[in-house]
C-alpha cells in the first residue's frame, strides 16, 4: 500500500491504494476531471456540487454500459461459434 494525493477540480482526495493500482487511480482522477471540465463548459453557472453530481451519473452510465458489453462476451462468442458451425453444416 501506499499514501497518494488526487486532485479533483479543488479538491485534495489522500488516499492509501495498492501500489500495483496507483496508475489506475490516478487515471480515474484524470477522467473524473476531464468530465467535471466538460459539464463545467456545458454549465458555467451551475454549481460545483451539481457538476459532480453529472459527472458521477454520466461515470455510472458509462460503467453499467461497459458491464453490460462484457455480459453479453460469451453469449456473442457463443452465437458466433454456433453460426459458424451451422454455416459449415449447410455447406459441407
Amino acid at each position: 500500500m501506499q499514501h497518494i494525493t488526487l486532485h479533483l477540480d479543488a479538491h485534495h482526495v489522500n488516499l492509501r491504494v495498492p501500489v500495483e493500482q496507483e496508475a489506475a487511480y490516478r487515471e480515474a482522477a484524470e477522467l473524473l476531471n476531464d468530465r467535471f471540465k466538460h459539464h463545467l463548459n456545458k454549465l458555467p453557472n451551475a454549481s460545483a456540487e451539481q457538476l459532480w453530481m453529472y459527472t458521477a451519473l454520466e461515470m455510472a452510465v458509462s460503467f453499467r454500459s461497459d458491464a453490460r458489453v462484457k455480459s453479453l462476451e460469451p453469449v456473442e462468442k457463443a452465437l458466433k461459434m454456433l453460426n459458424e458451425q451451422v454455416l459449415g453444416a449447410l455447406n459441407g
